[in-house]
């Protein structure tokens, strides 16, 4: 069976993270998407909040890079829970279970460049200095591709 999700969006509030079982982290967050369609009565995009849940390293990552408003691209599962309210009444919500996370925008300004990585995100940064890659110019000639 397949069960994969990849959804972009604005993080309505900062990232919760906590330690759980055997120091294991986890962060809480949401999302907001915006619909691709403009509702035609009052001309605006409606809005769809999505509750996702990180993991260990994937919620560490979140945790310390991102923030209210950042845009964060998401890759993971959907999960059913059933809970119970306050009322008494039986419940099920649906949320998205991430194993990887990337940055959906630029580096906000002010922010340092630390060059930080965290390889179960899925996200990698850019060749150090010290790397093997080398910058082409224009005066290199011909790409040979």
């Amino acid at each position: 069976m397949l069960n994969k999700v990849i959804i972009m969006g604005r993080l309505t509030r900062d990232p919760e993270i906590k330690k759980v079982n055997n120091d294991i982290s986890v962060c809480s967050f949401s999302i907001a998407c915006d619909r691709d369609i403009v509702n035609k009565q009052n001309n605006e995009r409606e809005t769809d909040f999505f509750d996702v849940t990180a993991w260990r390293s994937t919620a560490d990552f979140v945790g310390k890079y991102f923030g209210k408003g950042r845009m964060i691209v998401v890759v993971g599962r959907l999960q059913k829970r059933n809970y119970t309210d306050k009322d008494g009444n039986k419940r099920s919500a649906v949320d998205i279970i991430a194993e990887n996370v990337y940055f959906g925008d630029s580096k906000k300004d002010g922010e340092t460049s630390d060059n930080a990585s965290a390889s179960t995100t899925g996200y990698a940064t850019a060749p150090s200095q010290n790397s093997d890659f080398a910058n082409v110019g224009e005066e290199d000639g011909e790409l040979p591709f």
